[in-house]
């Protein structure tokens, strides 16, 4: 691993070591295959051209709700061994959550990207902003607003977030090694902006095929006895496309109730 200002950078080690995690990647969730190919010719780039660390394009994924598009990005850290850290947009002043504000507002404090690299010493961390387009805009005592999209520009653009200044601490700090990956299900509602440093990768629904071989790989992953797992892909197999079951959501509740199921105590 690189040393870069004092913090590790994560790396990948060779071209193949590439192409192994992202075919991990793609295995486990087909359907984000437009996410996971720009992620692999990335991490291929990244030891082609000789880089002190793995640094990833900013994404953003728009999709229908419950295609595990969070879930991807919670991923992706695990795979590349990156810390990870996920910020619901829709959350009370996720600007400030995020970036951090000045002393003299209430509460101030440094935000979860700087704070991130703090605590794993990784400067190359992987930050998830769930439900981008839903963030509202916190407004000062004094009037000032401070909207999340406002916040994330000068991060999402390498020449500025190589100098970029924490509100809190003061202090310039190299945040152009951050992978950034933001969800939204209407990216329409974004501001251009944010849209030119960041366009919308457009992602399907699962197929009705795909949730059932998740619904397989996780059960067996989590413990799961064949018989419960093959109950829970029968069941999803009788649900019809369309009828707004088809999604991790609903995979993620019958993994739950398989797993109570079968840890239920027994009656004598």
């Amino acid at each position: 691993m690189a040393v870069r200002d004092g913090v590790r950078l994560v790396s990948i080690e060779s071209e193949h070591r590439a192409d192994e995690l992202a075919s991990r990647l793609h295995t486990e969730m087909p359907w984000m295959a437009p996410a996971t190919e720009i992620i692999w010719y990335a991490m291929r780039r990244s030891v082609r051209e000789g880089w002190p660390g793995l640094r990833l394009p900013p994404l953003l994924l728009d999709g229908p709700p419950g295609i595990g598009k969070s879930y991807w990005a919670r991923r992706l850290g695990e795979v590349i061994s990156a810390p990870t850290a996920v910020i619901e947009a829709t959350g009370e002043n996720a600007s400030f959550g995020l970036v951090g504000s000045q002393r003299g507002w209430s509460g101030a404090q440094s935000g979860r990207v700087l704070e991130t690299i703090l605590q794993a010493r990784v400067g190359n961390p992987v930050i998830v902003v769930d439900e981008v387009e839903k963030a509202g805009t916190p407004t000062s005592r004094n009037g000032h607003t401070f909207g999340l999209a406002e916040a994330l520009l000068p991060l999402l653009e390498p020449m500025t977030a190589e100098n970029w200044s924490c509100p809190y601490f003061r202090v310039k700090f190299d945040m152009s090694w951050v992978g950034w990956v933001l969800t939204s299900n209407t990216y329409r509602l974004l501001p251009e902006p944010l849209l030119s440093r960041c366009p919308p990768l457009r992602l399907r629904d699962l197929t009705q095929g795909e949730l059932i071989g998740f619904i397989r790989r996780e059960g067996k992953i989590q413990g799961l006895s064949e018989d419960v797992v093959e109950a829970i892909a029968e069941a999803l197999g009788q649900a019809s496309v369309g009828s707004g079951h088809l999604n991790l959501r609903t995979a993620s509740r019958l993994l739950r109730w398989g797993a109570d199921i079968e840890n239920r105590p027994l009656r004598h």
